[in-house]
């Protein structure tokens, strides 16, 4: 009975939670984070009511495999911004824009991080220092996509956008994994180029090769069931058996061999939409399909956040230098980057803002870098800029969004909608006495 009461109260909790925060315009995806932070363990989960919240943590943690497949699902879904007449139009800016923010967040928290480290050095390491600046690229696609899918959003802004996110998955990876060697070279005293090159490369390479061959099965498969409710029974399948597959981790002749979720999901809808005639009907079952799905994974997302973190003074002075840094170098990162490859003004502007998220991705790159001498700070300092990213960051993309005009502001009636029955009745008043 628990297994079954815990998704269905957080699916209520996140729903009611956003009949609340409707009147303040925030976006949906902040109520479900904040549904799951109050029926958290360290909210209502404390009174240790069952079926008032999560009462320990392991409830939450019990759970991570729907994470997980939302998490493949929305990696999917972002792969169907990657269709090849668009890439003609946006793909060099959005590679340029890419690795140049990330890259330059990276470069920009290094140096906030290792400043604090040369004025308290009994803080933070220099290892877990540039382990932080490595884990600062990373962006959050589930919040970008939520927000994007509730208000509609459409424009040149939101497609660069969509297409930045997923490549910049991929740029994280590599700038995590070269950081966090050299880290961990630092504290042993031994570099390693399988380490710091092969095996972040080779994980790369063979996500986009796993994700590819799924995509293509897909659709070979499809091609021979002709209902629409088969077409999306058999695509859910494949989201399914790809994030399964993707969990695979494996050792050949010493080199560490695994794949990243993300990745191979996403390059699984890029493939499968561009070879696929009527990809973008089952795109749009898939998206009615996994509502409730995504509900539940950022109520879980809320309610994984420890709010203990909160009472660490060491934690608020890095994590302060860690949010103010890793917001400069996004947004910075962005306009400079947007300039060069002479983007409109519009999305110049606003496009470092949409950017600012930060979830899974970060957490999961934070319980690697664990493994550092003071890896538990740098854990509880990523959980305390999600709590903070999460939280500000969808209303943040929602006004960056809403300020380019690609989101018709809440309240506004379209005029041309609102006087269509008039003018409809005019025309037929003036056919009938014709």
């Amino acid at each position: 009975m628990q297994v079954l009461l815990e998704p269905t109260v957080a699916l209520l909790g996140g729903l009611l939670m956003s009949r609340v925060v409707k009147p303040m315009r925030l976006p949906a995806v902040t109520a479900y984070l904040v549904a799951g932070v109050l029926l958290g363990p360290y909210c209502l989960g404390l009174a240790g009511v069952p079926g008032l919240g999560f009462n320990t943590a392991a409830q939450v943690e019990a759970l991570d495999l729907i994470s997980q497949l939302a998490l493949g699902f929305i990696a999917f879904t972002i792969g169907n911004e990657f269709r090849l007449e668009q890439l003609k139009h946006m793909g060099r800016q959005a590679i340029v824009v890419g690795i140049a923010q990330a890259v330059i967040t990276t470069a920009l928290v290094d140096i906030g991080l290792l400043g604090l480290h040369l004025l308290l050095p009994e803080l933070l390491s220099v290892p877990s220092a540039i382990t932080l600046g490595a884990i600062a690229a990373a962006t959050a696609p589930a919040a970008t996509l939520m927000v994007v899918r509730q208000y509609k959003a459409n424009g040149p802004l939101t497609k660069l956008l969509l297409l930045v996110v997923a490549i910049d998955d991929a740029v994280g990876l590599v700038l995590f994994s070269a950081s966090f060697g050299i880290a961990t070279a630092l504290e042993k005293g031994a570099a390693s180029v399988q380490s710091v090159v092969l095996e972040p490369l080779l994980e790369i390479v063979l996500s986009f090769a796993l994700g590819g061959a799924a995509g293509w099965l897909l659709h070979r498969i499809e091609k021979y069931f002709f209902s629409n409710s088969k077409r999306l029974t058999l695509s859910i399948t494949c989201v399914l058996a790809t994030v399964g597959l993707s969990m695979a981790e494996f050792e050949v002749a010493g080199v560490h061999i695994g794949f990243s979720l993300l990745l191979v999901c996403m390059m699984a809808g890029t493939v499968f939409c561009n070879i696929c005639d009527f990809s973008e009907e089952i795109m749009e079952r898939i998206d009615d399909w996994t509502a409730p799905l995504f509900v539940l994974f950022f109520v879980l997302s809320g309610a994984e956040l420890n709010l203990t973190i909160l009472s660490d003074p060491l934690v608020l002075l890095i994590g302060a230098v860690y949010i103010v840094f890793r917001s400069l170098g996004k947004y910075s990162g962005a306009c400079a980057s947007c300039a060069a490859t002479h983007c409109r003004p519009e999305i110049t502007k606003w496009l470092g803002i949409t950017l600012l998220p930060q979830a899974g991705v970060a957490l999961g790159m934070a319980l690697t870098a664990q493994q550092l001498a003071d890896g538990a700070v740098v854990r509880n300092v990523v959980l305390f800029s999600v709590l903070v990213y999460e939280l500000v960051g969808p209303a943040l993309t929602k006004y960056a969004l809403t300020q380019a005009g690609e989101i018709r502001p809440e309240g506004r009636v379209d005029r041309r909608r609102r006087n269509a029955p008039l003018e409809l009745f005019h025309l037929g008043h003036h056919a009938e006495k014709s």
